[in-house]
């Protein structure tokens, strides 16, 4: 097997790439095999890669008329198809999983997006997902909103391994780191099958900076584009190397605690003016997690940069975003507008698939 890129990444640094969509067709024809090949070590999904891979080809037609034929609510049915994705994902993903002691080969689907801003509605949609499909690495993906912080807190201490989603501020970010410790804290005995990883977006973060910056307009607003969201991965990081580490977090590795890892989401690159690898090459680090596109995994692997960088330059990273707040650009401002756009557009492509599920269950029928 050719070492590629990715695998390097992994040996060298520590870091896990995974892969950021889902298809039927590429769990059956050996394509998604082949980036496992390649390195991959895990699988992300959510609403959008669903609703462009069920709309996009015939492959969920025989179910989902099966499923209809059952007298399932179009609703039942797309999680049917979801369901049988992400368990068809999970069987591929498992040996990755055995092998790396539960470090990797995790499969993440996510809750409904329209409980974004409902704890008990989420709570009770991440126990029926874990429970529905009982597989050891599948990952619940419960949106980091100021209402879904609670519910990690109490999957974890129910023992059910969460990716959390949709996280843009460090500040909140070390509210779900918080919650996770919290969640161990109070989860009975041993700990070592609850694992938990943090994804904090990066490139949407460079695309509203940089709107605000050209607003502004001066020299020192421009020489700024493109820097924010690099900045924020890396303050990120050190808060994540600051919370796991000292009494508090040796006390949980006795037992046999996993660090919540931090994962790098949108990652593939929004300005055509930046180097197509830049939201790769620029976070790479120990016990990292960068899920990324495939169009960018494929420019990763044929000229993408396997160095440490994650933790290089930090003070700089403080430098950049304390330039970009005396601009007058306000980032918890940012970091807010962020959460809502991703909520909405989760919430519009989830919404999106159902009527073209049901005009499409009005044909068959």
């Amino acid at each position: 097997m050719t070492n590629t890129n990715l695998h390097q990444l992994f040996a060298e640094h520590g870091q896990s790439p995974w892969l950021d969509n889902l298809r039927r067709n590429w769990l059956h024809n050996g394509e998604m095999q082949a980036w496992l090949d390649k390195g991959v070590l895990g699988i992300t999904s959510n609403p959008s890669i669903f609703q462009k891979a069920i709309e996009g080809s015939d492959d969920y037609t025989e179910q989902f008329a099966a499923l209809l034929a059952e007298g399932k609510s179009v609703e039942e049915c797309y999680w049917g198809l979801v369901t049988t994705d992400i368990e068809d994902a999970l069987a591929l993903t498992r040996p990755i999983y055995d092998d790396s002691n539960r470090l990797d080969g995790y499969v993440s689907v996510e809750v409904d997006p329209g409980l974004a801003r409902d704890r008990a509605g989420t709570e009770a949609a991440a126990r029926q997902l874990w429970d529905t499909i009982d597989e050891p690495n599948l990952y619940v993906k419960i949106p980091a909103t100021a209402e879904g912080v609670p519910a990690i807190q109490q999957m974890i201490a129910e023992k059910r391994s969460i990716n959390v989603t949709l996280l843009f501020s460090v500040e909140r970010y070390r509210e779900v780191m918080e919650a996770y410790l919290s969640g161990l804290e109070a989860a009975e005995g041993d700990l070592s099958a609850i694992s938990s990883v943090a994804s904090f977006f990066i490139s949407r973060v460079d695309v509203e900076v940089d709107k605000r910056l050209d607003a502004i307009g001066t020299d020192a607003a421009l020489a700024l584009r493109g820097k924010a969201a690099v900045a924020n991965g890396k303050l990120a990081y050190a808060a994540f190397q600051e919370t796991f580490s000292g009494p508090r977090w040796d006390a949980l590795v006795e037992r046999g605690a996993q660090a919540q890892r931090p994962l790098w989401a949108s990652t593939s690159t929004k300005n055509d003016a930046y180097p197509d690898t830049l939201y790769v090459d620029a976070l790479i680090g120990p016990n990292t997690v960068n899920t990324i596109p495939d169009s960018t995994l494929a420019n990763f692997l044929d000229h993408g940069t396997v160095a440490r960088t994650v933790d290089v330059d930090v003070d700089d990273a403080m430098a950049v975003l304390a330039e970009i707040a005396a601009l007058g650009i306000d980032l918890d401002e940012v970091a807010q507008l962020l959460e809502d756009q991703g909520v909405a557009s989760f919430e519009k492509a989830f919404t999106s698939l159902i009527e073209s599920l049901e005009a499409k269950a009005n044909t068959l029928g």
